[in-house]
């Protein structure tokens, strides 16, 4: 368990390239007498805060599976979700470990089966599952052996989804209030937005409409930047330029085959490009993250879940532009 998490507290600092960490785990099997190892399952180390072994769990009165009841670790009381149980499947030697995550600034703990290791990975070996066979929890298929055929495939879990079925975050769906004093952008502007997170795009579609901003939104940091050279090619050929076709990037920075940490610095580095306000909008909330969107060159960072900071986000880069 030490070099697990001394392998998760030296790798959270990986965004120099298009690459990153994924903690593997074992949820169980789908059905009880199933022979065989059970499927994997991945998050992004950058999500993880520590791997505790299981512990003495204190059971909510009203509470309601998948929701197992609260830990606490040195003083924090934590909420424990069952995550076999959100998979569908079952455990057959129990929960033995935590997954203490931070994300969108809550703090919870995913009771698993199994940790198996942490790989290093290219974005370009994650595929979006939303055009394959991946389910409402499942944001994308990540390939362990890209080159092999029959290699191993690993579904990393949307944690957004997951939280949002568990214990829905209102603000991530509600509808914005309506802007009194919108921004208005020139004839034929809009805002490109990307992210893979059906939860997240709920989210930036309402604040986008609230704020009376038009928009085209794509699901990775690849779909993106293809959009954005479509886009600058049409622009050479009508005399004009790019910047005055797209006001602004949204970007998220988990995301299939291109991350935002890579998509932010392909922007800054295009001459074309490099003129256009480039917004993180994360789960990765950490000081560190933060840090290092500040060296990429991004002109502005606001922390999922939150359709009031989202707004005043990019009202106030729009306005700086």
């Amino acid at each position: 368990m030490d070099a697990f998490q001394k392998e998760v507290d030296e790798r959270t600092n990986l965004t120099g390239t298009n690459k990153f960490e994924l903690l593997l785990f074992r949820l169980g099997s789908p059905a009880i007498e199933s022979e065989g190892p059970a499927e994997l399952f991945g998050i992004n180390v950058f999500k993880i805060r520590e791997i505790v072994p299981m512990m003495p769990i204190t059971r909510s009165a009203g509470m309601q599976p998948p929701m197992m009841g609260m830990i606490n670790v040195r003083g924090q009381v934590i909420p424990v979700i069952d995550l076999s149980a959100v998979a569908a499947c079952v455990p057959k030697t129990g929960h033995q470990i935590l997954l203490i995550t931070e994300y969108a600034r809550h703090t919870q703990a995913f009771a698993v089966e199994s940790v198996e290791e942490i790989v290093r990975l290219d974005w370009s070996q994650v595929l979006s599952a939303e055009s394959r066979a991946g389910s409402d929890i499942v944001t994308s298929i990540a390939r362990l052996d890209a080159d092999s055929d029959g290699g191993a495939l690993v579904q990393v879990l949307d944690v957004e989804q997951i939280l949002e079925m568990v214990s829905p975050l209102q603000k991530a769906t509600e509808k914005a209030p309506a802007d009194n004093n919108p921004l208005v952008l020139k004839p034929g502007m809009v805002v490109l937005a990307a992210d893979d997170s059906k939860v997240a795009r709920t989210l930036i579609e309402n604040s986008l409409n609230a704020l009376n901003l038009p928009f085209i939104m794509t699901k990775t940091g690849k779909e993106a930047w293809e959009k954005l050279q479509a886009l600058s090619a049409e622009a050479e050929r009508d005399g004009g330029r790019v910047s005055d076709k797209i006001a602004l990037v949204l970007t998220d920075l988990e995301m299939p085959e291109m991350d935002g940490f890579t998509l932010t610095r392909n922007i800054k580095a295009d001459e074309r490009l490099k003129e256009i306000p480039v917004v993180i909008h994360s789960s990765l909330s950490g000081a560190a993250n933060e840090d290092h969107v500040r060296k990429i060159g991004a002109n502005g960072y606001t922390a999922k879940f939150s359709v009031e900071e989202l707004g005043a986000t990019l009202k106030a880069v729009l306005q700086k532009k």
